[in-house]
């Protein structure tokens, strides 16, 4: 995240890759991972959960057509890991690839397709 700019603006850095600069979609995008509260705080006024949070609404919010999510989770208490997981599992359903690298045995068990690597 960028330490100068609060939640909303860091997910809104994503959507000037694509020109299209949409406050009210930063914004959806907080809601869907449960930081619609925070939007105007910067990074080091949110926890190591919120941050990761904000890092998974940046990640979204251009709909893209694959996710490649290191450790998703990984600073999430379970509330908020399950409510990434189902976010996950909605836009799975809708389309999208998302490839989760994991050392959570219970968040690898909730893909449809397992890749152990020893």
């Amino acid at each position: 995240l960028v330490p100068h700019l609060t939640a909303v603006e860091n997910v809104m850095v994503a959507q000037y890759y694509h020109s299209v600069v949409d406050e009210r979609e930063a914004m959806r995008a907080l809601e869907q991972v449960g930081l619609g509260d925070r939007a105007r705080h910067l990074p080091r006024q949110l926890s190591g959960g919120e941050q990761q949070r904000v890092c998974v609404a940046r990640a979204l919010i251009n709909s893209p057509r694959v996710i490649l999510a290191d450790e998703p989770t990984g600073n999430l208490d379970e509330a908020n890991e399950a409510i990434v997981l189902d976010l996950f599992r909605r836009l799975h359903k809708e389309g999208t690839t998302i490839i989760v690298v994991t050392h959570d045995a219970a968040v690898a068990s909730c893909s449809e397709r397992e890749i152990m690597l020893n």
